[in-house]
């Protein structure tokens, strides 16, 4: 990826549904200008969800998502449906796609239904203009059937009705960006403050580059203004003894070392380098903020407590990396939360975009920081937990569970898990 471009799970998602062959992929070219979807007279030919990337001037970064057609039949057929609905967990804005030499009937009452259940915005396109606008009987039909919404009457072949459209997306997708300026950490900054990122460089660190939380905080460190200084743990002492000649400088006043933020496996190790009057936290837990809903994650790492031999967790990872020796979903968390509960406990998996419809079985959910997610699919994930009375956490906060730091790793937001639950948080 390329240091100037925006990452997938960075921009507005902004995804079309409709009926096979109404038009979705014709409607996304004509958007692009270019041919980014496969178009074929045969119904069923987008098989499998198909992003593309792009700028859309006047909205930003955003990824046009074409999905399979929600009216497909047979085994196959509803493989396909289901990976269209999966599109919709990750959905910041919809396009309901009707096709005017059919009209709307059902499936797209159905799918409005669900869309504004979810409280995602939505963008009505009625394709196919150009062969019914001269014909006023179906026309008229048309417009009467889909009243569901406003639709706007597009043609993706002499491209009427093109430039309203897009004008209606950027309106929906300022509208339907649910982490539009939100900051990472800048607002526990102020101009001038210094943050020291700990990174360590090991074997699960990506060969001559950083990784996307790390990059992304980096950056916004500098939009507010401040200072970042990085390390690897090897060199914090001296980073920190340079920063700090003498007295320590009062945090949060325009000088001085404001905050050191680490990565969630060395935290324990950060933790004893770093005074106690010095503000702390992770990467992961920065991002369970940033992509979540950082009181049900505290929640969740105050679940940890009542693990019990016999209880079954799951480990979730959106990265599809292939898991390397002393993997931190794989092996790090469950070794330290068995040697905390003093073992017995089961271990579950999913990676990527596979999250469980049933997590009845699991006492409580450990997700990874959602870098690779937006924040619509991040809060779908926590909500799906809450539905099921299941305890979610994330890896940061797992960690600093396990070593025995969650108090200090939550400390600059606010929070004193010494209280009870629900007195913990910040007012």
């Amino acid at each position: 990826m390329s240091l100037s471009s925006t990452p997938r799970s960075s921009r507005v998602h902004i995804a079309f549904f409709g009926r096979r062959n109404a038009g979705k992929s014709s409607l996304i070219n004509a958007i692009a200008g270019q041919d980014v979807a496969l178009v074929s007279p045969f119904p069923g030919t987008t098989t499998d969800p198909v992003y593309k990337a792009m700028e859309l001037h006047g909205a930003g970064p955003v990824v046009l998502i074409d999905t399979p057609g929600m009216d497909d039949t047979g085994d196959l057929g509803r493989a396909r449906v289901s990976r269209a609905l999966r599109v919709l967990r990750k959905t910041d804005v919809a396009v309901l796609v009707v096709d005017a030499t059919q009209g709307a009937g059902e499936p797209e009452k159905a799918l409005l239904a669900d869309l504004l259940s979810r409280k995602v915005p939505v963008v009505g396109a009625l394709t196919k203009w150009d062969l019914v606008r001269h014909d006023p009987v179906q026309a008229g039909y048309v417009r009467e059937t889909a009243s569901l919404l406003p639709l706007i009457e597009v043609s993706a072949v002499d491209g009427t009705g093109i430039p309203g459209l897009v004008e209606e997306l950027k309106t929906a997708a300022g509208e339907g960006r649910l982490d539009a300026g939100q900051a990472i950490v800048g607002d526990l900054l102020s101009p001038g403050d210094v943050v020291v990122m700990t990174i360590p460089i090991d074997i699960q660190a990506p060969k001559g580059r950083l990784i996307l939380p790390q990059v992304q905080t980096l950056r916004d460190i500098l939009d507010h203004d401040a200072i970042a200084v990085m390390s690897k743990v090897s060199e914090l002492e001296a980073v920190l003894s340079r920063a700090m000649p003498g007295e320590a400088p009062d945090p949060g006043q325009g000088h001085g070392i404001r905050l050191v933020i680490t990565d969630s496996q060395v935290f324990n190790e950060v933790g004893r380098i770093v005074p106690e009057s010095m503000p702390l936290t992770s990467f992961s837990i920065l991002f369970a903020r940033h992509k979540g809903d950082l009181n049900a994650l505290v929640d969740g790492a105050l679940a940890l407590d009542e693990l019990r031999a016999g209880d079954h967790v799951l480990i979730a990872e959106a990265c599809t990396h292939h898991p390397v020796e002393d993997d931190i979903g794989k092996v790090k968390i469950p070794a330290w939360l068995q040697k905390r509960v003093g073992g017995g406990l089961k271990f579950s998996w999913v990676r990527g975009g596979d999250f469980p419809q049933d997590l009845s079985r699991f006492k409580v959910i450990v997700h990874c920081g959602g870098c690779m997610l937006n924040r619509q699919e991040m809060l779908f994930r926590i909500e799906a937990a809450k539905n099921a009375g299941v305890p979610i956490t994330n890896y940061g906060m797992a960690i600093a569970y396990s070593h025995g730091i969650l108090e200090r790793a939550l400390a600059p937001f606010g929070y004193d898990i010494r209280l009870p639950k629900d007195s913990c948080r910040p007012v």
